[in-house]
């Protein structure tokens, strides 16, 4: 991280039916989308990327926060490589002042770049994995460095994160659905469609979810 500037919900037996199906070792590079009974106003409608998930905590960011503020304001030499909307995004209400990149970079375990430019890991030098084509970028790293491989690049302010078991409880009473994550997530054009766009794909009863209404009462 680095300082910058300035429908009806299935029932409850189902959902502990669902949790139990989410439940693995790790949830990382999963999705959390928000339920409608979720009633923390930092996570209405939200979809979280888990960028880290085990006996310690969890940590992730919100995808669908698009800020007014540009990259450019902030981060000048990364401005270019941010995918539109070219914003900083809001990924949590922990550590605001700090910023996340979090990058695609579409098949690169099957690549074969320079040595000279893949870390100890193979990874390229910059990014590490998190999950899949998904990483995090070090913001401190020139941008050269990735300016080639990159498929796609989000800036986020802040981030989520929860205890050991917070998490899990939340899932228990209902707060969240998990969900597999795609690479395009990352980069939606459309942040603020993502909730529906992500459970409208699901082949299962939460596809339904995604037709529930802003306002409940219309329900």
């Amino acid at each position: 991280m680095r300082p910058i500037a300035a429908v009806r919900s299935p029932s409850g037996a189902k959902m502990r039916d669902h949790v139990r199906m989410t439940e693995v070792s790790s949830l990382t590079g999963r999705l959390l989308v928000a339920t409608p009974a979720l009633a923390d106003p930092n996570f209405d409608r939200a979809v979280v990327l888990l960028l880290d998930h085990d006996e310690e905590g969890s940590l992730g960011v919100v995808l669908n926060r698009p800020t007014p503020v540009g990259v450019g304001d902030v981060l000048e030499p990364w401005a270019s490589l941010a995918g539109e909307p070219g914003v900083v995004f809001q990924g949590g209400p922990v550590s605001l002042d700090s910023a996340l990149g979090v990058a695609v970079i579409p098949g690169f375990e099957g690549a074969s770049p320079s040595s000279q430019l893949r870390s100890s890991r193979g990874d390229p030098l910059g990014w590490r994995r998190v999950y899949g084509a998904i990483g995090l970028v070090d913001l401190e790293a020139p941008p050269e460095l990735l300016a080639a491989a990159l498929g796609s690049l989000r800036i986020f302010a802040g981030y989520a994160g929860w205890g050991p078991g917070q998490l899990e409880d939340e899932l228990t009473d209902g707060a969240w659905y998990v969900v597999e994550s795609e690479p395009g997530d990352v980069s939606s054009p459309d942040p603020g469609s993502l909730w529906r766009a992500v459970l409208r794909r699901q082949r299962s009863e939460l596809a339904m979810v995604a037709t529930y209404p802003d306002d409940p009462s219309l329900n």
